[in-house]
């Protein structure tokens, strides 16, 4: 079996992200077992089309409900890996377990719930080699390279 489960339609609330939200969530790994499909049918030229991808997002979109993954865009690619014996995908996931749907648009939600970039902390000093870390008066005695052997 490819996919946990073939749905028709989508069992969550409808949440309107635009194509700009959705390319702002960074994509991840996610194993075709695990997700959901949200439809039954899968049209032949766009599972054969080679430029499938070329005006849409690379990547296919996953929404998080209840705990279950489902596949909402981008069965095309799913099937393509699946048939390519890949069990994994790249997708962008939306967790709509994270947003109350009574505090207004999920959008809205994500901006607000959004910090900013993530800033990974600076890196720290290298270590000092064992020619800084000794005096002046003793660094001449460190000898680099390669040295004839004294016999």
């Amino acid at each position: 079996m490819i996919f946990k489960r073939v749905r028709d339609g989508k069992p969550y609330p409808d949440h309107d992200v635009s194509g700009r939200t959705w390319a702002s969530i960074p994509p991840r790994q996610f194993r075709l077992d695990e997700l959901s499909t949200t439809t039954t049918v899968l049209a032949l030229d766009r599972l054969l089309s080679e430029d499938s991808t070329f005006y849409g997002d690379l990547f296919a979109h996953v929404v998080k409900w209840q705990g279950e993954l489902y596949l909402e865009d981008g069965l095309h690619r799913a099937v393509r890996s699946a048939l390519r014996n890949r069990n994994v995908i790249h997708a962008r996931m939306l967790d709509l377990d994270a947003f109350d749907p009574t505090n207004g648009p999920v959008e809205e939600q994500m901006r607000e719930a959004d910090t900013g970039p993530v800033v990974r902390p600076p890196r720290a000093a290298p270590a000092q080699s064992r020619a800084e870390q000794l005096p002046a008066s003793d660094k001449r005695r460190i000898r680099r390279g390669w040295q004839t052997p004294n016999w």
